[in-house]
């Protein structure tokens, strides 16, 4: 492979919210975004994404009929980058596509066969882009005993760390995870709860909008401590080593669940007792994990929400908090670009999840390799 070579990433998370499409030059010792696209997905298939994630009827005819469309929209979203970017596909040495999670069963659950299913058919995404794609990351750590998440930290090490500092990269998508940095070492990283899927399905239910911008609502509203001391016994929180978890623990049948048993609280009041839960999870787990954390960074969609990162900057102090576009890459675009290095470390013979995260027997290369028009190059 050529010491610089162009690969793009494609990403989907639990918010369903668009596919992040990432351009990166990628190299043993680089990584430099070139381009970045937010591509839409049509409501009617966001909707048919959330309802397969729940257990339902016709199951299997569903998900092949998903597949094959989040296959095509995956593609659509990798052809509009590029035309945006005006690189031609033939310059582009493999996608990494993350692919749509549908459903999340890792071992740390007590799940005796663990499994992960993410979908977006990547033999559609090859064909209709006419590139290499690299895909399905996450289950060969399963197989070798792992969580097959969080993967982002093996990236966040290669790009975020720094010699001399110890830093934590909070990722605050649907579900929260971080990754712990003692200088160049990748100590650890886990999923530490909820991130923004309890706050958007709250405001959706009451307001009607898929997410509370900047956190205005939640801003609005008081803590209500009987509640969050009820949402703080999920046994998830009192989970320690890898662990990862998914809207399947944590969703709004749970959080009805502990409403019901507690008095009736104005729906504002609710919304901000769910952000200072996301915020005291995140926090919790920085704290309780024994390093002393100087600089914090955070990415995702948690990163534009301003009440949540003003309950992060009080209770973190007096760490440094900011967001990765201070390290180079918008909070956006970190997961996009964590799946094209992916892909990038899977064509170059390196392995790409970190056993310290997901507690795989070792290191693994991952994915599957499904071949576009041009000639396969590896190193």
């Amino acid at each position: 492979m050529a010491s610089n070579a162009l690969f793009v990433g494609l990403m989907s998370g639990t918010s369903i919210d668009s596919v992040d499409a990432v351009l990166i030059l990628c190299s043993s010792s680089s990584i430099e975004l070139r381009s970045t696209l937010e591509h839409p997905i049509p409501t009617d298939l966001r909707q048919s994404i959330a309802d397969i994630s729940q257990a339902g009827s016709n199951e299997i005819e569903r998900m092949g009929v998903l597949d094959r469309q989040i296959g095509a929209l995956f593609a659509d979203a990798c052809n509009a980058l590029l035309r945006q970017a005006g690189v031609a596909p033939e310059a582009i040495t493999a996608i990494g596509s993350h692919g749509q999670t549908i459903r999340h069963r890792p071992p740390s659950g007590g799940n005796p066969t663990a499994f992960t299913l993410q979908i977006g058919d990547p033999n559609t995404i090859a064909e209709r882009t006419g590139i290499t794609t690299i895909a399905d990351f996450r289950r060969r750590d399963v197989a070798a005993g792992g969580e097959g998440a969080p993967l982002a930290p093996a990236f966040h090490a290669a790009a975020f760390a720094r010699a001399g500092v110890n830093r934590a990269i909070v990722n605050i998508g649907g579900i929260a995870n971080i990754s712990l940095l003692a200088g160049e070492t990748l100590l650890t990283g886990f999923d530490t709860g909820p991130g923004n899927t309890l706050l958007d399905h709250w405001i959706s239910r009451h307001q009607g909008h898929r997410y509370d911008r900047h956190g205005s609502w939640s801003a609005q509203g008081q803590l209500q401590t009987a509640l969050l001391e009820r949402l703080q016994t999920h046994p998830y929180l009192a989970c320690r080593g890898p662990r990862s978890t998914g809207k399947e623990t944590f969703n709004t049948g749970w959080l009805d669940e502990c409403l019901s048993q507690l008095p009736v609280y104005a729906p504002q009041d609710v919304q901000a007792t769910l952000a200072a839960f996301t915020a005291q999870c995140i926090t919790d787990s920085i704290v309780t994990s024994g390093l002393t954390v100087e600089e914090v960074y955070v990415c995702g969609g948690g990163a534009y929400n301003t009440d949540l990162m003003r309950r992060l900057h009080k209770q973190l102090a007096p760490a440094q908090l900011g967001s990765t576009a201070a390290l180079g890459i918008a909070p956006e675009w970190v997961e996009g670009a964590a799946f094209a290095w992916l892909a990038w470390r899977t064509l170059s013979g390196l392995s790409g999840n970190a056993s310290v995260v997901t507690g795989a027997l070792g290191e693994r290369l991952l994915g599957g390799i499904y071949p576009g028009s041009q000639p396969l190059l590896f190193r």
